[in-house]
């Protein structure tokens, strides 16, 4: 089954339309890269949007009705945005997961070193990545430091024009036959991902005293001057390394976006957008963008933790409907888009996708069935049920989507937070933008797809009846 690209039928407002969405959303990606500015730029504008924290709500007592805006920020790395429904939570929400994080490298927390003359910073990668991908372009640091006295200080070096920017190095082609033989994943081993950050030599003020390890010490001397910062205060920062650079219109007909951290932003953007537009739905809409999926979904602000189930009892409490066995039957009751990227065609590599079940830019949201790898392992297997559900409010709503895998079965596979919202007894499936270069520094995507993508979701929030489903 041949699927329509959407750029065919759109009309001229239409086209518009998916290029000033996708400036915002080019914009965004640019200005944020980390999970931690994702948040904090989504809850901004969350709040200005009438939304509400829940600390408020739980500080005040605040009772919450149909139509109610309510945020959750978890450690500055995970959002929840909940907009109460018309019907009973009890009865089911409709959720929006995406993730935030990205494939990156991360400072260790003791980093600075000097060898022969140069200083650099260890780096221990973070994610899924070709590590040959991560040498000789210019890196940028992101993050924070947080002193002793609980002072925060952020980190972002690398992205305006007059900022010093950051690489990796590469033995020269001239010297690089022994490494030009080896396999592409030992080719850069991961402890020779480290940034180079400096050379000039700091002099000693006693003439006749040479300082040892002189080019370190400039180095701490400019973060002392610069930024306050003190070398052991590393042991209490969370630096990332990220691709220095806006994102940027690919191709002559700017039909398409080049950016880094796309996976899973992509999605966590549109779906953000659609939330925002979701006033008083008969359904509770959730919008739910998570940290750490690219290792797993572990720790506090992952998908595994218990922090949506937390906050999903505390909006039941000021609602006045919680119990335990109410908050059980509202998790199994509710649907799922689980919001991730896919593999996108690609005809320079056509051996690795199975055609007529691949992806394709410009004609959709992509629906992924199930994920995992080999035989389905580690996967979320949505129902037909559930699938025919949403090919029907869609096709109402002239919503662009495919149906893909994400490569040929046994050439490898990926997860999502998909499985893990399942447990609930939910209904989930993962829907996302086709992603080409995924994980690599630069990702490509379809504006289409976007704008597709944010459709979509504005119309699973709509939803009310899901009668059939259970």
């Amino acid at each position: 089954m041949e699927r329509e690209n959407a750029w065919k039928s759109y009309t001229a407002k239409q086209k518009k339309e998916v290029f000033e969405f996708a400036e915002g959303y080019r914009q965004f990606i640019s200005d944020n890269k980390t999970e931690r500015e994702c948040a904090a730029a989504f809850e901004a504008r969350a709040l200005k949007e009438g939304f509400v924290k829940i600390e408020d709500i739980i500080k005040k007592k605040k009772k919450l009705k149909a139509g109610d805006r309510v945020i959750c920020n978890n450690m500055g790395k995970e959002i929840a945005m909940f907009v109460v429904g018309k019907k009973p939570i009890e009865e089911g929400m409709n959720i929006l997961g995406a993730h935030i994080d990205s494939p990156r490298l991360d400072l260790k927390q003791n980093p600075l070193y000097e060898s022969e003359g140069l200083a650099l910073l260890d780096t221990h990668y973070y994610g899924g990545i070709k590590k040959y991908q991560w040498v000789t372009i210019p890196l940028a640091l992101h993050g924070v430091i947080v002193k002793k006295d609980g002072k925060k200080i952020t980190v972002n070096i690398g992205e305006k024009d007059d900022d010093p920017v950051f690489g990796v190095t590469d033995i020269l082609i001239h010297l690089a036959g022994k490494q030009m033989e080896k396999k592409a994943a030992k080719a850069v081993e991961g402890e020779k991902l480290d940034i180079l950050v400096g050379s000039i030599p700091l002099k000693s003020a006693a003439k006749d005293k040479e300082e040892k390890e002189a080019v370190t010490k400039g180095i701490l001397e400019i973060l002392k001057k610069q930024y306050g910062i003190e070398e052991e205060d590393f042991l209490s920062a969370e630096i990332e390394v990220v691709p220095a650079g806006a994102a940027r219109d690919f191709g002559f007909d700017r039909s398409l976006i080049m950016g880094y951290g796309q996976d899973d932003r992509s999605c966590a953007y549109p779906s953000f957008e659609a939330i925002l537009k979701s006033k008083k739905p008969e359904r509770t809409s959730v919008c739910l963008l998570v940290d750490k999926e690219e290792i797993g979904s572990v720790g506090a602000t992952g998908m595994t933790s218990r922090y949506f189930e937390n906050m999903v009892a505390e909006i039941m409490n000021a609602t006045g409907e919680y119990s335990d066995i109410v908050m059980r039957r509202a998790l199994r009751n509710s649907c799922v888009l689980s919001s991730d990227v896919n593999a996108a065609f690609d005809p320079c590599y056509p051996e690795m996708f199975e055609k007529k079940n691949a992806s394709f830019l410009g004609k959709g949201i992509v629906f992924c069935k199930f994920t995992g790898s080999r035989g389905k392992s580690g996967s979320n297997d949505a129902n037909a049920e559930y699938l025919g559900h949403l090919r029907n409010i869609l096709d109402k709503k002239k919503v662009f989507y495919q149906m893909a895998e994400l490569g040929k079965v046994d050439e490898g596979g990926g997860g999502t937070i998909a499985y893990i919202l399942a447990e609930y007894g939910m209904n989930v499936i993962d829907s996302g933008v086709a992603v080409l270069n995924m994980h690599a520094p630069w990702e490509i995507t379809s504006k289409a797809d976007l704008y597709e993508s944010l459709k979509c979701y504005e119309t699973f929030l709509e939803v009310a009846d899901t009668k059939g489903l259970y």
